[in-house]
């Protein structure tokens, strides 16, 4: 088994949590043991998210979404966000907030969870008033999180462990456009998303009626 970023080896991973044992998790009550929390941070691509979301539905998986009010890449309130959030739904996988320091956009979209983008030391973990904050003692403990964040995990990717149900609970970040968009490094995966995000801009503007002949 190879530990590349790609949606083949997160499909292994998933298999690999279910060998170990353990249970699909939110956020809604503290882990308990043999729990894992699937969490997703959408930062760039709500189409690389339904690419993996429905890898996890056909893994009979299913995870906590993350998605921005405030994104500069995506936007919620167009049909392409609406459709991405019933989506999300249908497959059975929970929508949350990912949220931009200091501000807070819960809404009926979303379960009342909030995850921080970009988070500084100073509030990634404090108290969200009716929410839960995923970075709450109770969800974030030394050995028991794991995150892909930049396209490296920090200490090692944990497909192995979950087989071995090392870990008593796991709360397991990934960002779905690393799964998604082939690339070595970040700065490859983030080239190819925008090369697929072109394609996708010129079928928006031939939509709407604009000549590109």
């Amino acid at each position: 088994m190879t530990c590349g970023f790609s949606l083949a080896h997160y499909r292994e991973l998933l298999r690999a949590a279910r060998a170990g044992g353990y249970r699909w998790a939110g956020f809604d009550a503290p882990p308990a043991a043999g729990d894992l929390i699937l969490r997703h941070d959408v930062d760039q691509s709500l189409d690389a998210a339904l690419a993996v979301a429905e890898v996890e539905a056909e893994e009979e998986a299913w995870s906590t979404w993350f998605l921005m009010t405030r994104s500069v890449f995506y936007n919620l309130a167009s049909p392409e966000g609406e459709r991405a959030i019933a989506r999300l739904r249908s497959l059975g996988h929970r929508v949350a907030h990912h949220a931009v320091w200091p501000n807070v956009d819960l809404d009926s979209r979303f379960d009342p969870v909030v995850a921080w983008h970009n988070p500084d030391a100073e509030f990634m973990s404090v108290s969200v008033d009716g929410a839960a904050n995923v970075m709450e003692p109770r969800f974030f403990v030394p050995g028991r999180y794991r995150s892909d964040s930049n396209q490296r995990w920090r200490e090692g990717c944990p497909h192995e462990e979950l087989a071995r149900s090392e870990f008593e609970w796991l709360q397991l970040l990934t960002h779905p456009e690393i799964w998604v968009y082939p690339g070595g490094t970040m700065r490859e995966t983030m080239l190819t998303m925008l090369e697929a995000e072109r394609e996708r801009r010129l079928a928006q503007l031939a939509a709407d009626r604009i000549d590109l002949s």
